[in-house]
């Protein structure tokens, strides 16, 4: 057995795959084609239900199956109003792994979930709330730094990794946020992690079908490009989200401005004003993934966005990121 492949073992028997790195659940992304390109590639693809209603789950689970016979996972936001049936319809499928994103799953979502054989993943901002998700039966966690695409807390991986990697250690653990490359998975495996996340590295996949105006975006990000959303009032939050800059965000901004000005001249109530601002966003990120509108839509993307520089197969990025892990490992061995 390989260094690499003894360092992430209890991930790898964890998710029955080759290699321990799951697939970030990205909406409009991680869907079929992505997700069973990387399960088919060693990877473990995760299907990103997002708003998906129970039916079109169903059909997104039957259409990854007939692409890859290798194991994958779907990914459940807590709030979603059919939660209850998104699980029964995981069930139906036989999924294997549950991701549940977004908050803290209720008792009933875990006990179905783990009812009929699947294994829960759950998102640990923090060591209580990982350890929580550990009591309510959560059988691995996944914890993201403020590095990450998409919706983002405050707290930055590196620290993350430190706070819980050495405190809960009675599950596996995949670190997430800002890896990019071979090297950095080593070193949260080093410190107690079971396997990783990446999700900004596969959005530039062949296999991917997000728009090719979307992935020239991340062809030709910087780092410092990749920016969380902007809050101009603390009376209106704005649940932070990152994403490449571009005209859709600085109009966010003036957006909020000019909201904010309605409502202190009393022309919006409170109420008005925050759905005003919070509705902003609806459809953006479809209209980037899906229509190329990278002007308008909403460009998620993690920091590790400076690390994709072109477009590959997902065999060749996995390829890549182990080669890089592996001889890593072997200059050391060798030092």
């Amino acid at each position: 057995m390989s260094q690499l492949s003894s360092l992430w073992k209890r991930g790898t028997d964890f998710l029955g795959c080759e290699h321990a790195i799951m697939g970030g659940a990205m909406s409009w992304v991680s869907e079929r084609n992505l997700v069973a390109a990387l399960s088919n590639a060693g990877a473990f693809g995760v299907i990103a239900c997002g708003a998906m209603p129970p039916e079109m789950l169903e059909q997104e689970i039957i259409e990854t199956k007939k692409l890859t016979g290798k194991p994958f996972g779907v990914n459940l936001i807590v709030m979603h109003p059919k939660i209850d049936e998104l699980v029964a319809v995981c069930k139906r499928q036989n999924v294997s792994h549950i991701v549940f994103a977004g908050g803290v799953p209720t008792g009933d979502a875990v006990k179905a979930a783990k009812e009929y054989g699947a294994k829960v993943i759950g998102f640990a901002p923090s060591a209580i709330i990982g350890r929580k998700l550990v009591r309510m039966g959560a059988d691995a966690l996944v914890i993201e730094g403020t590095e990450a695409g998409g919706h983002i807390g405050p707290v930055s991986t590196s620290v993350l990794a430190q706070e819980i990697l050495p405190h809960v250690t009675d599950v596996p653990v995949f670190v997430a946020g800002g890896i990019g490359r071979g090297e950095a998975m080593v070193s949260y495996l080093d410190m107690g992690a079971s396997g990783v996340q990446l999700g900004t590295r596969f959005v530039c996949a062949s296999e991917c079908i997000a728009h090719a105006k979307f992935k020239e975006a991340f062809v030709r990000a910087q780092a410092r490009d990749a920016v969380p959303s902007v809050q101009i009032d603390p009376d209106f939050p704005v649940i932070p989200v990152r994403a490449l800059a571009n005209k859709a965000s600085e109009d966010f901004t003036r957006t909020q401005h000019e909201v904010i000005k309605q409502f202190r001249a009393g022309e919006l109530d409170k109420k008005e004003a925050q759905l005003k601002i919070e509705h902003y966003w609806a459809g953006a990120l479809r209209r980037a993934v899906i229509d190329g509108d990278v002007e308008n839509g909403s460009l998620m993307a993690g920091q590790s966005v400076g690390m994709v520089s072109k477009i590959q197969p997902c065999q060749e990025i996995i390829d890549e990121l182990v080669a890089q892990a592996e001889s890593h490992l072997a200059k050391r061995k060798a030092a």
